[in-house]
C-alpha cells in the first residue's frame, strides 16, 4: 500500500511542484495546475493521465483504477486506490502526470538529471 507521504516525497522532488491544502485535500501541483490530488480520507489518489488512454488503464485494471465522477471526466484524469498501488507504479504515475504539465524542457532536463534552469536567450 502506498501512503500520501510517499506520494510526496516522489512529487516534491520533481520541479517546481508545490504542494496545497485545498478543502481538506492534499494537492500537488506546477503552477495553477493540479497533476495529483487526494480523497478527503487519503484513500484515493486522482493524477493527470491522456483521455485517450484512461478507458484503457481502468478496464486492464479495475480493481486498482477507476474514472472520475461525471463532472471530472472532461479532464485528463485517472483515480487509483492506494491500497492496491505498489511504490513503483505510484512513482511512474505521478512523475507521468507531472510531465503533462510542465514544459517540455523541464521534464526533458529531469529526465536527464539536469537542474531546471530558465532557458539562455542568445542575442542574434
Amino acid at each position: 500500500m502506498v501512503t500520501v507521504e510517499q506520494v510526496r516525497a516522489v512529487a516534491l522532488r520533481l520541479p517546481r511542484t508545490t504542494e496545497h491544502l485545498i478543502r481538506d485535500r492534499v494537492k500537488f501541483r506546477v503552477g495553477k495546475i493540479v497533476y495529483v490530488a487526494f480523497s478527503r480520507d487519503e484513500t484515493v489518489m486522482g493524477f493527470g493521465f491522456p483521455k485517450v488512454e484512461r478507458q484503457g488503464l481502468v478496464e486492464a485494471r479495475p480493481d486498482v483504477f477507476h474514472l472520475p465522477g461525471e463532472s471530472d471526466m472532461r479532464f485528463q484524469w485517472v483515480q487509483a486506490r492506494m491500497s492496491a498501488l505498489d511504490p513503483e507504479e505510484m512513482e511512474e504515475l505521478v512523475t507521468d502526470a507531472w510531465r503533462m504539465v510542465v514544459p517540455k524542457r523541464v521534464a526533458a532536463a529531469y529526465v536527464a538529471g539536469l537542474p531546471d534552469r530558465p532557458a539562455v536567450l542568445r542575442p542574434d
